[in-house]
């Protein structure tokens, strides 16, 4: 018997989630350089744990937890969710990393059951990046400095969004051909990372050149394409996918020509090309559509939207470029903006549930 999970049940969940992302966010900052109060000494290295599984990995097990209507589809969120927390803490020892990795193998589980449903093209590449966000952890679990893994984590991302996109572009009734260009591009990045296991720098040029091919499909092919040409909120969303397109595709030309960097400037623009351009730019564009379906109230759309989206960007120039051009406050700057970026969308996001809320 399938017994949904009220939304009153959910927001401990979406919450556990946010508190990940806003003491990721402090922790990012640390790292920066920037003098705020360090809250404990294990802070800084969380950042990206934090992140990818605290707050991505919990607010997409939700996602998928709501699409499923079944109750143990929760429990991965709950695992991620308590993991950020006693991270986020600084409790010592391996609890943290191991109820976050346990999380990302319930996903793993999770899909099992959605490709038991659905076999598709789509799900298929969805259920792999749940496949690597877990290799990763596991990784992470075995001691795997972060700089060697972060493509697994990446990776989960990536594929989830492809996988997603290439489901709405069913519109579009996409040819073999095309299809198959994808396909070959989600191939490429999967060797990469293996690849990346034996040669960290080989295996990071590959995963490079399959970004830069992804974002090429996506866009040429995507329906946000189309649908920028509309009005309102539907041009939004088309926006705010096809600037992360074009993130998508610096950070494949970035690490296909930087290659396997251990961290500094280089590797800071790569990922946050790939985090915050991209990634971020994903969450701007779909928040108005999956937060009514996961907390069951409506968010309506106001053209005060372009403002965080356009700072997200802006941001990201200026600490990209502060990267390259080995410029620190551009650097510095461009992070603290990004962050507030974020703020900017969680305040303008909150505005809308309350304008929806209004609404007769």
């Amino acid at each position: 018997m399938i017994q949904s999970v009220s939304y009153r049940a959910r927001f401990p969940l979406i919450a556990l989630g946010f508190i990940a992302l806003l003491t990721a966010m402090w922790a990012g900052l640390l790292r920066l350089g920037w003098p705020w109060p360090v809250l404990q000494p294990t802070l800084p290295v969380s950042h990206g744990p934090l992140m990818i599984s605290g707050f991505l990995g919990t607010v997409i097990g939700v996602e998928r937890a709501v699409a499923l209507n079944r109750r143990w589809t929760y429990i991965g969120p709950l695992l991620t969710g308590v993991g950020g927390v006693l991270l986020i803490a600084g409790v010592p020892g391996l609890i943290a990393p191991l109820l976050l990795t346990a999380g990302s193998l319930m996903l793993v589980a999770v899909f099992g059951l959605i490709l038991s449903i659905e076999t598709a093209r789509y799900t298929v590449v969805m259920a792999l990046g749940a496949l690597v966000w877990f290799i990763g952890n596991v990784l992470w679990l075995l001691g795997w400095p972060i700089y060697t893994l972060v493509y697994f984590w990446a990776g989960f991302l990536i594929l989830t969004i492809a996988g997603e996109r290439l489901e709405l572009g069913r519109i579009l009734r996409y040819s073999n051909a095309v299809q198959r260009l994808f396909l070959a591009a989600v191939a490429l990045f999967l060797l990469g990372l293996v690849a990346s296991l034996v040669h960290y720098d080989a295996g990071v040029r590959l995963c490079g050149a399959a970004l830069l091919g992804l974002a090429a499909w996506f866009l040429r092919f995507d329906v946000a394409r189309y649908t920028v040409r509309k009005s309102g909120l539907t041009r939004f969303i088309a926006v705010c996918l096809l600037t992360g397109y074009g993130w998508l595709a610096v950070a494949g030309l970035l690490a296909m020509v930087s290659g396997g960097q251990p961290g500094g400037l280089i590797y800071d623009a790569t990922q946050h090309a790939i985090f915050v351009g991209f990634v971020m730019s994903m969450i701007f564009g779909h928040a108005p559509i999956i937060f009514p379906a996961v907390l069951g109230k409506p968010v309506q759309y106001s053209p005060v939207f372009y403002s965080h989206l356009a700072l997200l960007h802006l941001s990201l120039l200026l600490r990209v470029a502060g990267d390259l051009a080995t410029w620190l406050p551009g650097h510095q700057w461009g992070g603290l903006l990004n962050v507030l970026a974020i703020l900017l969308f969680v305040a303008n996001t909150v505005r809308g549930v309350r304008a929806g809320a209004r609404q007769p």
